[in-house]
């Protein structure tokens, strides 16, 4: 498990990044888009992704066309994440249908020429791939989905329903609110007994470190795994943060099957 492991990309003149892990696998397409690049003003400039924060929903719609353009891919699923533990399973069948909006917090598919996207500023975005049968997987982790197990949950679905082997499997975590800047005054009501451990003396916490060891707990190889060290309320400036200002955007977090 490393950090400090991504490398920017740029295509159509916007700029995407990549990690070194997951770039290597031919047919796989990922990028995390930072808040650069886009139409968006104000608080949510510049390349929101998410109409739910009250940006104009004639400029989410052009971010995400750029997006789009950026993956080469056309067919998008965003998710609209609760913060729940849900794990979408996306057929083949469903993604022919047009389906462009899931409800749940995690996304699951083997499904061609599909982009997954999680929106996020401050929570985990992990992209998970199964290079041996070919699945791929987008989780939303913020505080609540760790506590509720949702990686687990969702290598657990690959397995289950995709026949993937836990230890082929390949993850990445987007850059996310660091171990420097995760306080939680009242994480004994907040946080179970168990993540307790993962505490500084100032009440911070690692979620970075709980998702590596939650992930290494549903099969995973410790070397498979990769975050990407980056602190989202510290770098404010290049991702968005609800820590750093509750109104913003969210920037993008995608992967798909070419």
């Amino acid at each position: 498990m490393t950090g400090m492991v991504l490398a920017g990309v740029e295509k159509n003149g916007l700029v995407a990044w990549q990690f070194a892990k997951l770039a290597a696998f031919e047919g796989l397409c990922h990028g995390v888009f930072g808040r650069r690049g886009g139409v968006s003003t104000g608080p949510f400039a510049s390349l929101n992704v998410a109409f739910s924060c009250g940006d104009v929903p004639e400029n989410v719609v052009r971010n995400r066309t750029r997006v789009a353009r950026w993956t080469g891919l056309q067919k998008a699923v965003y998710l609209n994440q609760v913060h729940g533990d849900t794990v979408q399973v996306l057929t083949r069948e469903t993604v022919a249908g047009g389906l462009t909006t899931v409800k749940a917090d995690a996304v699951v598919t083997d499904a061609r020429q599909q982009l997954l996207v999680i929106q996020v500023a401050d929570c985990q975005a992990v992209m998970l791939f199964d290079p041996v049968r070919r699945v791929i997987a987008n989780v939303h982790s913020g505080w609540r989905g760790s506590v509720r197990n949702i990686l687990g949950k969702t290598v657990d679905i690959m397995v289950r329903r995709f026949g993937c082997r836990a230890d082929d499997l390949r993850a990445a975590i987007g850059p996310s609110l660091g171990p420097c800047c995760a306080e939680f005054v009242h994480y004994r009501r907040e946080l179970p007994r168990p993540f307790w451990p993962y505490q500084d003396h100032r009440h911070r916490f690692d979620f970075w470190a709980i998702s590596c060891d939650q992930l290494t707990a549903a099969g995973l190889r410790p070397d498979f795994i990769v975050h990407s060290g980056i602190c989202t309320r510290c770098r404010s400036e290049e991702f968005y943060s609800y820590r750093a200002s509750h109104r913003t955007g969210r920037f993008a977090v995608v992967i798909g099957l070419k």
